[in-house]
Order: C-alpha cells, then structure tokens, then sequence
C-alpha cells in the first residue's frame, strides 16, 4: 500500500486526448481535426516571416535571461493593452486600464479567476457550449460554474434570447465569460446589435464580463474583432483574457495578457498590485522569450504589417478551406444544409454531427474531432479535403 495506491487514472482530455488518439493510429489517411492550431496549405504549423525577422533581430542582440518583473515586461504590456482595447481608448489614455503578461490565455484566465474570487466573487457563467478547459480553470479558482444558453442547435444560430433571459436572471456580481470572437467550439458570434444588448443587461444586471479573445483577427480583423472588448470597455468594469498562441503562431511560448479596465489610474494601481500578489503565488512571473517576440512584431511599423498581412492570409486561407468543405460534401452526395459551415467564424466548425457520428468518423476513416462535433477547419488543406469530405458524407448518409 503506499500513497498512490487508491489513485484513480483521470479520463483524458476531451480535446488534446485527441491527439493521443491520432498518434497512435497507425493508418496513413489519418487527419487531425480536434486540437485548434492553425496548419498552412501544406498541413504544417508555419513559422509566421514577423516572427522569423523579429528573432533574427532578437539574436542580433542577445541578451541574459534574467527574471521579469511579475507582471512581465513592461513594454509587451503596454503593445497589448493597445492591440486589445486600441490606442486611443479612454481607459488606454486614461491609464485606466491594467494589462499583465500571462501564460498564454488560459493563464490570464486563471489570474483573472484568483483575482475575482479574491474579490469575493462566487459564480461564473458560460456559454452552452463552450471551450471545456474554461470550466476546469475557473472551477480550479473555487468559482461555481453555471451556463447560460447560446447555441439553437435547431436553428443552427445563437440563441439570443436565451441567452440575454439567463444573464437577466443571474445574480449581482456573477462572472460571465463572453467569447470576443469566433466562439470555441461552435463559430456562431454575436452581431454588433446582439453584442449591445448583452452588454446593457450585463450593466443592468451588476455582472462581472470576462471577455476571452484568444482569436483576435481571425474573423474580420484586429480592430473589428475587440470591439465587443472595447466597447465593454467603455461602459466600467470588464476583464479580458487574450493569447498570441493562434494569431503568433506561438503556442508553445504561452504568450498571453490579463487585461482589466478600471475606474481611474489610481483604482488601476490597486488592481495591478493585486494581480501581481495573484500571479506570484501561481507561477510567479512570465517567461522571456515569447513576449520579447511579440513586443519586436508590434513596436515595429513594418514588421507589425507584415504580421497584419500574414494574419489576413490566415483568415483568408480558413474561409476559403470552409466554402471547399461545405461544396465537398455537396459534391460527395449529401443532401442536408450545410451552409452553416460557411456562415461560421474562425477556426472551428460546430459540424452537427452527433458523437456516435464523430466516432464512426475516428473510428472507420482516421478522421479525429472532438466529439462533440467540433472540427479545426484550419486543419484542413488540398491534400486532405477531399477524403475528410468523403469521410463525413458516409457517417452523414448512414
């Protein structure tokens, strides 16, 4: 008998799990469509070209790897409360707004979640459905975690309503985590009309919005993606969660922010301090290497557009890899809607497909998506289109 005896394996992640899985398949038709990491036309994570100069530029410099400051560098966090609530913002001109460097998003999650628990915050909020990892994390804070409705699986559309009679029915102080953009896992977001009525019966309400943006351009650019952020923003208190991991390409240097709007400097102050206290007691302060990258691409005028045109190209090459989908399976013989793949934002597909069809479709063809019908459209590519196509025709006539 010792300590370990009596411990229960823990079930596999329901989205890196996949990965697992697609590892040990040997067949060599096998496609990946559950992890969300963007792959170029070639099926190959691309090392994006103002990444690759910035650290040409890094190397020509080299520098010791000292500790940052618990909030990161200080720089980095001035560029990302810029990309996030845009330059001339009230709260950026302010100094009314905070931003720290975080481990990607989901570590500003976590900090966002100590820092309101700490506040006395009880309750938070997610959309059904939503990314799985946001209730871990927030769980993890000692947050209870509830649902409010989004996804009509009937009308294949947000559930507006719905969703505006749970937030009007929460209690003052509750946490509501809201997608910016390119809702994970369904690519159903609001409308700017939508987006204001939630906003107001957020304000109306006493809630707390905690905005992730983990997908800032993807759907139509970096402006016009923060405005539900932005616009937050300006009504008072709002905390947003945002990663470099998708729009960088830099996944594996957990590169993200925690940014917070305050009433003033001076509460701006008092929040900083206390996120801090947050963030030493969790990981006690950032890495170096990735927000060095990122702080190059936006300080400099011509590496940042080339980084907007490579984001373009992204977003571009996901729109048009979602139309072949969708004419794919028409042209494979199915006969139901699936315009619904085109009308989605960024780089998932809530397919419709139910998990007795995602399993046929892992288990008979070595195509893999999470199992409740979510697929990484950004996986796809000319090489492998075709047969995924066929794939999902076959699970879909059956």
């Amino acid at each position: 008998m010792t300590l370990f005896s009596d411990l229960a394996m823990a079930p596999a992640d329901p989205i890196l799990g996949v990965t697992d899985l697609f590892r040990a398949d040997p067949r060599p038709e096998k496609v990946n469509l559950g992890v969300g990491v963007y792959q170029d036309a070639s099926g190959r994570l691309p090392l994006m070209r103002a990444v690759r100069a910035a650290e040409s530029h890094l190397d020509q410099d080299p520098r010791p790897r000292n500790y940052l400051p618990i909030d990161g560098d200080a720089g980095y966090d001035a560029l990302t409360g810029r990309l996030v609530l845009g330059g001339d913002h009230p709260a950026v001109t302010s100094g009314a707004a905070v931003t720290v460097q975080t481990l990607g998003g989901s570590g500003a999650l976590k900090v966002g979640g100590d820092f309101l628990k700490g506040l006395g915050a009880t309750d938070v909020l997610l959309s059904d459905p939503s990314w799985d990892n946001h209730a871990a994390i927030l769980g993890g804070c000692g947050l209870r975690v509830g649902h409010y409705r989004y996804y009509d699986a009937a009308r294949r559309a947000v559930d507006v309503d719905g969703m505006i009679a749970d937030l009007d029915a929460a209690a003052p102080g509750t946490v509501v985590v809201l997608h910016a953009c390119c809702h994970n896992p369904t690519g159903y977001d609001l409308t700017p009309s939508q987006w204001g009525q939630v906003l107001d019966t957020v304000a109306a309400r006493g809630l707390i919005p905690f905005l992730d943006m983990a997908y800032q351009g993807f759907a139509v650019d970096v402006d016009a993606d923060a405005q539900p952020v932005r616009e937050a923003a300006r009504r008072g208190l709002m905390l947003c969660a945002n990663s470099f991991s998708k729009i960088f390409g830099l996944y594996g240097e957990r590169v993200g922010g925690l940014t917070i709007r305050a009433a003033d400097a001076d509460e701006a102050a008092r929040v900083k301090s206390q996120v801090k206290l947050k963030v030493r007691a969790n990981y006690s302060n950032p890495p170096t290497h990735g927000a060095a990258i990122v702080n190059t691409v936006l300080s400099d005028d011509r590496l940042r557009a080339v980084w907007g045109h490579e984001l373009d190209e992204m977003r571009d090459r996901i729109a048009a890899m979602r139309v072949a989908l969708a004419d794919g399976l028409r042209a494979a013989g199915v006969d139901q809607d699936v315009s619904h793949i085109t009308t989605q934002r960024g780089m998932f597909s809530y397919s419709g497909l139910s998990r007795d069809q995602m399993v046929r479709l892992r288990e008979e063809f070595a195509v893999y998506g999470v199992e409740n019908g979510r697929l990484c459209v950004a996986a796809l590519n000319d090489g492998n289109l075709g047969y995924v196509a066929q794939a999902m025709a076959a699970v879909m006539r059956a």
